[in-house]
Formats: structure tokens, C-alpha cells, sequence
């Protein structure tokens, strides 16, 4: 059972022979009061200090919470934002090695286009040239056949002799005579350039480009004309 001072106040001792001298029993008693109530004050003072620490104690462990719950969401925020933030950069990452990998590959294919083309074109132009070198090359061979049989009926000695063998009396006979001569050599000419060695006709393709024919004569007959004595 505890004791106040109040107590201690109202307490009252029955006399007894031989007791204790109650002024000194009051007077110690009185101490004790005083002792008590400077305990009591103390132990109060005390309590409002404890419990003033626990309200304290109590914040600051309510904020210690409450930072850790903090650093837990800004952990979780920060691991949140870093995962995004890598995975957006993979993704950023792989568009734009798709996207280098896609113009590489576009390059690749209009070059190897611009290549095929410029090798098809080249060749083309090759076969072509080709085709007019062999053109060129018939043609002229089939023109110096015909000149050559040409020039050899202007220096053969035919003429002598058909001057001689044909007697002729007029301006017209000589004229008829050498027409005729002329046609028949004109028509040795075309015979023999069109017999022209087959090795460089087969050269040729079936575009070759036919050469030039001679003009023929109207009627059929070569027009030999002389010049006129009146007008030298």
C-alpha cells in the first residue's frame, strides 16, 4: 500500500507510557512531508519528462517510419523509372539498328540495281556496235565488189575490140551498143557481190541493215551520154 504526504499529515499515534517524544516524532514527520512532497514534485516533473520523450520518441519513430516507407517508394520509383528508361533505350536501340539495317539493305539493292542496269545497257550497247561493225563490214566488202568488177570492165580491152567487131553508123548505134555492154557488166557486178563469202553474211544478224542498191536505169538499160562537140 503506498503512502501520500497526506497521509502522513493525518496519521495520528495513541500515547503510551515510556513512547516517543511527540514533538520530535512531529518534527521528524514533518520532515518526511517535506521530503515527500519534494519527491512527489519530482517524480511529477519527472513523469511530464518521460512522457514528453515518449511523444518524441514516439514522432520520431512515426518519422522514421515514415522515411522509410519514403526511401521504399523512392526506391521503388527509381527502380521503376530505370527499368522504363532501359527498356525504352532497347527499344530505341533495336528501331535504330532495324532502321540502319533497312537503308544498308536499300542502298545495297539500288546499287545492285544501277549496276545490273549499266551491265545490261553496256551490253546491249556491245551486241549493238557489234551488229554495225558486221553491217559495216558486209557492206563494204559487197561495195568493193562491185567496184572493183566496175573498174574492171572500165580497163578491159572489150572495148577495143567491140568498137571494132560492131560496125555502127550513127550517134544512137554506139549509144545502144555501149548501153547494152554497160548493163550486162552492171548486172556481173550485182551477181558477184551478192556472193559474198558466207562465213561474214552468218556473222551478221537478222537486223543487219541491207546495202545500198544502185539506182537501175529506166527501161532497164544503162543511158550512155556523150558530151556534145557544139558545146566544147
Amino acid at each position: 500500500m503506498s503512502i501520500s504526504v497526506e497521509d502522513i499529515q493525518t496519521k495520528k499515534f495513541s500515547g503510551k507510557m515510556r513512547g516517543y517524544n511527540p514533538d520530535e516524532v512531529n518534527t521528524f514527520l514533518d520532515q518526511i512531508i517535506d521530503e515527500m512532497k519534494d519527491l512527489e514534485t519530482r517524480n511529477h516533473e519527472l513523469e511530464e519528462t518521460v512522457k514528453s520523450d515518449q511523444e518524441k520518441l514516439k514522432y520520431f519513430s512515426e518519422l522514421k517510419d515514415s522515411l522509410n516507407q519514403s526511401i521504399l517508394v523512392a526506391q521503388e520509383a527509381a527502380d521503376k523509372v530505370k527499368s522504363n528508361a532501359q527498356r525504352e533505350s532497347d527499344i530505341t536501340l533495336r528501331e535504330a539498328q532495324k532502321q540502319a539495317t533497312d537503308i544498308v539493305a536499300e542502298a545495297n539493292d539500288k546499287a545492285n540495281q544501277v549496276v545490273h542496269e549499266a551491265a545490261e545497257s553496256t551490253s546491249k550497247l556491245t551486241v549493238e556496235t557489234n551488229d554495225l561493225k558486221k553491217q559495216t563490214m558486209v557492206f563494204r566488202q559487197r561495195l568493193q565488189v562491185m567496184l572493183e568488177s566496175q573498174l574492171e570492165v572500165v580497163r578491159s580491152n572489150d572495148w577495143d575490140t567491140l568498137l571494132k567487131e560492131v560496125d555502127v553508123s550513127s550517134f544512137d548505134e554506139i549509144q545502144k551498143v555501149l548501153g547494152q555492154t554497160l548493163d550486162n557488166s552492171v548486172n556481173q557486178s550485182v551477181n558477184s557481190s551478192t556472193s559474198v563469202p558466207a562465213q561474214s553474211a552468218a556473222s551478221a544478224t537478222s537486223e543487219v541493215a541491207p546495202a545500198p542498191t544502185e539506182s537501175a536505169p529506166d527501161a532497164g538499160q544503162t543511158v550512155v551520154i556523150f558530151p556534145d562537140d557544139s558545146e566544147k
